[in-house]
């Protein structure tokens, strides 16, 4: 009988508050140096106000609310035009520069109602490939190449072993 009481208070129990929902999101989370990231991020219930990011990486960002009613973001903003699935979430987009040093770099936001969160971008400073040496078209420098010479020995030695299988398969007359 206790043990059907307690299932029953504790089902009829109202769910503790998991506590504040804030965090901020860099997509993608590794670049190459150069290349623009996307901002999303939560304040809790401040969502419908700026918030601010900033990272060694990139500097200082402004993310804004997301608006469906500009197909994302307010107008004149330089956030991506960003889809329903950041609907209620401040959003952004900052280029990271290029001459950005390989690492790791924390990107922190700082909420109106004082929340903080952060998370970690990682740049890469990969080199460029570069082209080949400018050698020319392959082969020798001076006339024919080797291909070319061991196209025709091989035919030559074709028609040889062809000609030597047609004679050696005549039959002598008065043979059986």
């Amino acid at each position: 009988m206790i043990a059907l009481v307690g299932v029953f208070v504790l089902a009829a129990r109202t769910p503790a508050y998991a506590g504040e929902n804030v965090f901020v999101e860099v997509r993608p989370s590794t670049v190459q140096a150069g290349s623009r990231v996307d901002l999303r991020a939560s304040c809790d219930r401040n969502n419908d106000r700026q918030a601010e990011v900033t990272s060694d990486a990139f500097g200082r960002v402004v993310l804004r609310p997301h608006d469906q009613r500009w197909g994302g973001n307010a107008p004149n903003s330089d956030a991506p035009d960003a889809n329903r699935a950041d609907s209620g979430f401040l959003t952004g987009a900052v280029t990271v520069p290029p001459g950005t040093a390989p690492g790791d770099y924390p990107v922190e936001l700082r909420c109106p109602n004082g929340n903080r969160a952060s998370t970690v971008l990682t740049v890469l400073n990969m080199s460029q490939p570069s082209k080949g040496p400018a050698t020319g078209g392959g082969g020798t420098a001076g006339g024919r190449g080797m291909g070319s010479l061991l196209l025709a020995g091989g035919l030559v030695t074709a028609a040889v072993v062809a000609g030597l299988g047609l004679f050696g398969s005549r039959r002598r007359p008065g043979s059986p």
